[in-house]
């Protein structure tokens, strides 16, 4: 019903908006803004996908706006195709651009990238200014034909801004459908925790690539059309200055929402004409009035709307079906079976041999003194760390070296010492995210049901529409493992869930293990706290100096004079506290 009547307003607004523009005496400045304003916001629109979904910098947006509008021009003028066949070369061209430099240099990530997409950026334009015999060099391309579709003629500026606006809106829906989309919301992930989105099963770079692509490919398109709205371009109108102003549009709008790409566009290229009655002076204070919003809207225009009346949730309705737990697994031989597993760094022996066994259906506590290796262990496992040395074999398949999102699609679910959320984003959506795992559900519908499923067995179903940074720390904790569980995984990680809980939280946390191990899942837990270890676990793994040195019930282990010693220095008979 909700996305019913977004769309019908949608409609609504393009509607009239294509009827000013086709109705309303507008001159020709006027009309020539209107067009920079439409071709610019489209532009802005990729800036939205790559930096505030995915939040990957790119900083030559304007060069794939160029390429898209040489594409247009040379393939109208000098190679004689039709206008709407060379506006999808040159997009097509931008995006492949996107893929390539994406694809080369997103591992690098932050200032990195940053430099690499600047360095592009001048690249083209010199390629531009210098390459006369394609892109006629510094005079430009001139004389671009507009196109007709049929018997309507769209060479009339108005008719062409009508044109513009269509691509514009439907862009722009396109684009707000994406952040609610599964890829969307990875998207969002990677931007806010790039190695929990791993873990959850996301698929980090080839998730970014994407993004890179698509907001190469929509500053193609929106060049395209610039150039049949101007019928003239030149290598100076693509600059490394108009990156910056396509990444300041999308910035004083709003970042991470569509509207917010189409406000800072619209805003910047029409504030400077109604400060024009200031004179010499409206520069001036046109440049202070985008300081003062940036730094008292740093979430941008629309963003600041957004947070000052809140968002409303999206959540399934009716009522909460009981949470499925247990991968079909072979119950012959154990879950987990790790054979000499070691990870060196240097000269040091983080992980050193390491043998451990885990049956299915059981609580298996890993312990150990601080920097015995626990969490370099889970590391591994979790495919964070590729091994120097061992086997892993999970369900009976061997999984050394695959990376996590590999491993959260063959079974495997993890929590984190200090707990790894999407920030931005609602408990209801974290947990999401964790069902997009394959084989947790078919359909969006069942993935949505198993995510407030998975939240009401934490007992978070109340708070599912509350952003989790507003969380207090031990519901985030709960939020951590709902998302795991969401998965379904065969084999569940958890690293000192009860780190920073209360009493009454560890309470819980207790009766939680307890409740998961009824259900039959089979969990490895990391825990200092051997009062809970002793309640939840069935056995116990124990490490020092990446070695195992016990294995056993909690009876057995918790007395091994090796591991009191380790832990106190000293032989001794008591239990340790």
């Amino acid at each position: 019903m909700k996305s019913g009547i977004k769309f019908l307003l949608w409609l609504a607004a393009l509607i009239v908006a294509i009827g000013l523009a086709l109705a309303l005496p507008i001159n020709g400045y006027l009309m020539n803004l209107l067009m920079q304003a439409s071709t610019y916001a489209i532009a802005v629109l990729g800036m939205t996908i790559v930096l505030g979904y995915a939040g990957q910098i790119n900083i030559a947006q304007a060069a794939f706006f160029g390429i898209g509008a040489y594409g247009v021009a040379i393939g109208t003028t000098t190679l004689g195709m039709a206008f709407f066949v060379s506006l999808l070369l040159g997009a097509v061209v931008a995006l492949l651009f996107g893929i390539v430099l994406g694809g080369s240099t997103l591992k690098l990530g932050g200032h990195y990238l940053a430099m690499v997409t600047i360095s592009f950026q001048e690249i083209l334009t010199l390629v531009l200014t210098n390459w006369i015999g394609v892109s006629h060099g510094p005079d430009g391309i001139s004389n671009i034909p507009r196109p007709h579709l049929g018997f309507l003629a769209l060479d009339q500026s108005q008719h062409y801004l009508a044109l513009c606006l269509v691509f514009l809106f439907v862009i722009a829906g396109l684009v707000a459908w994406l952040k609610s989309s599964r890829l969307g919301l990875s998207m969002q992930a990677v931007r806010d925790n790039e190695l929990a989105a791993g873990v959850a099963g996301i698929d980090t770079n080839r998730v970014k690539i994407i993004a890179f692509a698509a907001c190469a490919f929509l500053g193609g398109l929106g060049g395209g059309l610039f150039a049949g709205a101007f019928r003239y371009i030149s290598p100076d109108q693509f600059s490394f200055d108009d990156s910056v102003v396509l990444l300041t549009m999308a910035l004083l709008g709003g970042v991470d929402a569509a509207i917010g790409a189409v406000i800072g566009t619209a805003l910047l290229i029409l504030l400077p004409e109604w400060l024009r009655f200031l004179k010499q002076f409206y520069l001036a204070v046109y440049g202070l009035a985008v300081i003062l919003i940036m730094i008292f809207m740093p979430q941008g225009i629309f963003g600041y709307v957004t947070r000052l009346f809140g968002r409303a949730p999206d959540l399934p309705s009716g009522a909460v079906a009981p949470l499925t737990l247990g991968a079909s697994v072979a119950t012959d031989r154990p879950i987990l079976e790790v054979d000499g597993l070691s990870k060196h760094f240097g000269g040091l022996r983080a992980v050193d041999e390491v043998d451990l066994v885990i049956e299915s259906g059981s609580v298996h506590a890993l312990i150990g003194p601080n920097g015995s290796g626990k969490t370099t262990t889970l590391n591994l496992l979790s495919g964070i760390y590729r091994p120097t040395a061992g086997r892993i074999r999970l369900g009976g398949r061997e999984v050394a070296g695959l990376a996590p999102h590999l491993l959260a699609s063959a079974g495997m679910g993890r929590t984190f010492q200090n707990i790894r959320l999407f920030h931005s984003l609602t408990a209801f959506e974290n947990v999401l995210i964790g069902s997009f795992r394959a084989g947790s559900g078919s359909d969006a519908k069942s993935r949505r049901a198993r995510a407030l499923a998975a939240l009401d067995f934490v007992g978070m179903a109340a708070r599912a529409a509350v952003v989790v940074s507003s969380l207090p720390y031990g519901h985030q904790r709960l939020v951590e493992i709902a998302r795991a569980l969401a998965a379904n995984p065969t084999l569940l990680l958890l690293d000192e869930p009860a780190a920073g809980l209360n009493l009454t939280e560890k309470q819980n946390l207790v009766a939680l293990l307890r409740r998961l191990r009824g259900h039959g899942l089979t969990i490895l837990l990391i825990e200092h706290d051997m009062d809970l270890v002793e309640q939840v676990s069935d056995r116990i793994t124990v490490l020092n100096f990446g070695r195992r040195i016990a294995d056993g019930t909690p009876d057995e282990v918790l007395r091994h004079p090796d591991v009191v010693a380790a832990y106190l220095g000293e032989v001794g008979e008591d239990v340790i506290a």
